[in-house]
Order: C-alpha cells, then structure tokens, then sequence
C-alpha cells in the first residue's frame, strides 16, 4: 500500500470577517504530484501558507501530520527543516545578487561564521545541473529571464534537501515552451521519488502532470480526482471548481466596428539600460473603436515593452515615431499626458506596479483621477467610497467591504480592482497587458465580460497575452510580434495557433 507522507486534518483558518479554511482535509501520498485546484479565493494558497509555517502552529485549528509524525510549525524554517519547501508565484530572487549567492541565501555553506565560496559556488553549479540549467552560478540574476529565474528557485529547494515541494503558481509567467520543461523537470522528479503539491490555473497542465486532483471551493475541500480513476477533462474540473457547467469559456460578442481611434506608425523604442538595443523596431498597429486587438508573441519579444512607451514613455529611451489618437498626431511625454488624452495601461504586474497593496479597495479605484472626487484639492471621502461601491458591484469583486486591504484580496479580486481604478479614468482605450495572468476559469470569464461591455459602449481595447486560446476566443484582429516588431496581422478568420506560430517562425527564419 501506497504510503501517506502527509495529512492535513480538519483545517479551519479566520482571517478578520472571511472564513478562509472551513473544515478542509487533504491527503497526499510519497511520490506523487498532486494538484491543489479552485476559482481565486477558494483557499489554495492560504492552505499551502498554513503547511509551510507561514501562518504559525496557534493561528489555525486542525492538524498537521508529515511522515506519521504531529508537526506544530512556528515559522516556515522549521517546516524547511523537515524538507517541506514552498515556492511561490512572485519569485523571492535577489536581482543584483549571483544565481549562487542566491541558493543559499538563508543557508549559507561555510562554518564559524565564514561563508565558503567555494563551495557555494560548486555546490550550485552541481544542482543547476540537475534542473536543467546551464548559465554559471556567477551570473547575476538579473540577467535570465523569468523561466530561468523559476529553475533557479527549484534548485535553491533542492539545496535544502528537499521531500515536499510545493509549487504555487509555477508557469504563471512563463511561456509554453519554459512551462513544458518546468513540468517535465517535475516528472523527473517524481520518477526520483519525490513529492510534489502544484497549485495552478491552468487546467491542461494539471491533467498532463498531477496523479491526483484536490478541488477546493469557497475554503472547503469539495473532492479529490485520481488519475485513471475519474475523468480528468478540463471541463469536468471546472464543474468541480464552480459548482456548475462553462460549456463556453469566452462569452459571445457581435462587433460593431468603428473608425480607427489610435494609430502606431513606425514606433522604435531603446532599451532604457542597453545602449543601442531596441525593443520596438518600427511598430504599425491600429485600434478602432468597439474592437478588441490582439498582441501575440513569445516572452521578451518587446509586447510590453511596446504598450510601456506608448504610455507616456513609461517605458524605454530614445522613442520615435507617431501616435495618433482620433485623428490627430499627439505627444505624450507623461503617464499624466496619456490619462489627459484618455488612454489606460492595465499592468501586468498588478503588485508590483498596479496596485498599492497596503492601501484599501476605496483609495486604489480612485487613483487614476482623484480629481474627480475632489472639491477645491480636498478629497470628497463620501464620494469616493459611492465610487468604489459601484465599482465594486458593478464587477462583483468578492469582499468584505471597499475598506479591505487590496492585499487580502485573491488575484482575480485584485485585478478587477486594477481594472476599475482604469474604468474610473474613464478611457476611450485600453491597452491591457495580460489581464487574466494568474486568475482562475470563473474569474476569466467576467474579466471577458467586463472586456466586450467596454467594446460594445465603443470603447477601443488592445490585449496582450501570453494565451493564445485567450487571443484566439476574445480578439478581432492580432498583431503578432518577434524580436520586437510586428511580424503578422491576423483577422479573426485568420487567426489560429498554427498561423501565429507560423509568423513567428517564418521571421526567425528571415532573422527579423
């Protein structure tokens, strides 16, 4: 009989006015992959928190058995003692520190107080190895991209001899290729004998990858699917996740097109840091008014960098081109500048850049035009909190009230906060850089929702996204880009994975 390394028994948490953790149970056996699955909120993360230490023995009721053993962890060294590890979805990687120094940071080799460089340095060669990694333990952080950047925090795990490790959100900003060979890496892993618990959005690679699947829904454990035992199909988790059928997981939209409100022509943008490196290499795109435009392409190939500097030049040095806006060529040398002339940048990074985290729903969604409730330069607080409870019910952004911390908001709360604070601005165009990055199946489709409603009053919309279903579902037209330039236009009729890969290809080819 298979043995049970871990046991989460009757698992309740309370945060200040949310039940977080109702009663859930979990079991995973040693050697397996298993797959924690549920809409934002649902609990997933909170419950990784509580296994690791990150919510102290004390700060929940139920129990917590690992290797038959009542563990009772403080903070989340003691669980790491134990060979628990957790990775989260924001990477806690020091930029302008090595990819070595990084690995042991926290676990330095050495004795009497003396760090050994030499073995740091050998020691994380040895385990980059093991991941997959070629790039010198020397290298700095900075200088590898993000899929890269995962591996690193998996051989940094293995560093602390790692027998549990969890994996929150692992592919969420990788692309296909870097999230095949993360999961594949996984597989590997298991064959070796280790555990692993991956918490993950994406459907298709949690049937490719997991034995098990654990449903958890509004903090409660709703059921646990095995591999060759119950239909592990996409639609038969989403059931399980949202209490009921998607059949159609992009809401239908009839277009009504209008004339063109911006125009891209020739747009070239510098690396900020780079002297002589572009990004944007003589961009054309347009947007018309009721249509939602599509960018394509594979990470780094300059798609944010792009919607950045057409943003008032928030992004990037020595920009040339022209922009023009319903009909007339401006020049925006501010994000103040592109708010003035109503266009709106959604972040992709909704932490880091979109959000002030520490701050309430009511102080984020007004942001953009705090004009707009002020009288004289004083601030109308009645008015701002109608503001943010119409914004609140007009999106159905689950919380306790528009005086939450936007930090205890799930993702997919979070990012309809980011986009009404956007809304309240009242934009003619939106350009909105992955803007269902993280977030579950039920949570995607009101952001689709809330997409085709700003089209259909004529607003004008442009998408990035590293999704090409998402692309191919919502989008009237993609732009795809390489290397930093557009490389193909695409109709609806004409859009599918194969002819976007294919201009992708075909450009390399002609090394654009």
């Amino acid at each position: 009989m298979a043995n049970i390394i871990l046991e989460m028994k009757h698992i309740t948490k309370l945060f200040p006015g949310v039940r977080a953790l109702d009663d859930v149970n979990l079991q995973v056996t040693e050697g397996e992959i298993h797959a924690l699955v549920g809409e934002n909120g649902a609990g997933k993360s909170t419950l990784m928190n509580v296994l690791s230490g990150i919510y102290p023995y004390g700060d929940y009721e139920g129990d917590i058995i690992y290797k038959g053993e009542l563990c009772k962890f403080h903070t989340i060294k003691d669980s790491e003692a134990k060979g628990i590890v957790i990775i989260h979805q924001e990477l806690a990687l020091v930029p302008y520190l090595t990819i070595g120094e990084n690995m042991f940071l926290g676990n330095e080799r050495g004795n009497k107080g003396k760090i050994d460089w030499d073995e740091t340095f050998n020691k994380a060669d040895e385990l980059l190895r093991m991941v997959g990694l070629h790039e010198s333990s020397h290298t700095l952080i900075k200088d590898i991209g993000v899929g890269k950047q995962q591996l690193v925090e998996i051989a940094k795990a293995l560093a602390k001899n790692v027998k549990l490790l969890i994996l929150d959100e692992p592919t969420a900003s990788l692309n296909e290729t870097d999230s095949k060979k993360l999961l594949d890496l996984m597989l590997e892993f298991k064959a070796q004998g280790m555990t692993c618990i991956i918490i993950s959005h994406k459907l298709s690679e949690v049937s490719y990858v997991a034995d098990k699947i654990t449903v958890i829904r509004d903090g409660a454990t709703i059921e646990t699917l095995v591999k060759g035992v119950d239909d592990l199909s996409e639609e038969r988790i989403i059931r399980g996740m949202v209490g009921r059928e998607l059949t159609d997981r992009f809401p239908k939209r009839e277009p009504k097109i209008g004339e063109i409100s911006m125009e891209v022509r020739d747009w070239t943008v510098y690396h900020p840091l780079y002297d002589g490196r572009k990004v944007c290499d003589g961009v054309n795109l347009n947007v018309r008014r009721g249509e939602v435009v599509g960018v394509s392409g594979l990470m780094g190939a300059g798609r944010t960098e792009l919607a950045m500097s057409i943003f008032g030049g928030s992004y990037g040095r020595g920009i040339s081109g022209t922009l023009i806006i319903n009909g007339r060529e401006v020049h925006l040398h501010s994000v103040q500048d592109a708010i003035d002339h109503k266009l709106a940048y959604v972040t992709e990074d909704r932490k880091g850049n979109g959000l002030i985290l520490s701050s309430t729903i009511r102080e984020n969604t007004t942001l953009s035009r705090m004009e707009k409730i002020s009288h004289h330069k004083t601030l109308d607080k009645d008015l701002e909190i109608q503001v943010a409870n119409e914004y609140k019910e007009k999106l159905r952004t689950k919380c306790s009230s528009v005086e939450q911390l936007v930090g205890n908001l799930s993702g997919g709360n979070q990012q309809k906060v980011l986009l009404a604070k956007w809304m309240f601005a009242d934009p003619d165009i939106l350009i909105l850089d992955e803007p269902t990055r993280g977030i579950d199946v039920g949570a995607k489709y009101e952001i689709y929702c809330i997409i085709n409603q700003l089209v259909a009053e004529g607003k004008s919309v442009i998408m990035i996204s590293s999704e090409l279903p998402e692309i191919l579902g919502m989008c009237d037209r993609t732009y795809v880009m390489n290397e930093g330039r557009i490389v193909g236009e695409l109709t609806r009729e004409e859009s599918s994975q194969e002819s976007i890969m294919s201009c992708i290809l075909q450009s390399a080819g002609k090394g654009a």
